[in-house]
């Protein structure tokens, strides 16, 4: 099983996108396990994920982030923002698949 953990500024407006990214995956048979956290709750998710989508309003944050997942082995990249926007999930997830390898 994949697990995919999004991060934004709170964790609030992320969890749609991961609702979308979770109906993306079982309509392909995936199995995923997909969280949305905030940018405080970074480290301590880290170690038990796949990889990291840091929502475009915290993209700031990228380098940071990415060294530490680079220490972990860990993927760590930004949601476009368009498809952050219009909720594009079957996009995010394949993002995020890729990322994985």
């Amino acid at each position: 099983m994949k697990k995919i953990f999004l991060c934004c500024a709170a964790g609030m407006s992320t969890s749609m996108v991961v609702r979308k990214m979770q109906q993306a995956a079982a309509a392909k048979g995936i199995e995923v396990d997909i969280v949305a956290v905030g940018m405080d709750e970074f480290d301590a998710t880290l170690p038990n994920y796949d990889c990291c989508l840091l929502g475009p309003q915290i993209k700031y944050k990228l380098a940071a982030f990415k060294a530490k997942g680079d220490a972990a082995g860990k993927p760590v990249g930004v949601i476009n923002s368009m498809d952050y926007g219009m909720m594009k999930g079957e996009k995010i997830l394949n993002d995020a698949l890729a990322m994985i390898g």
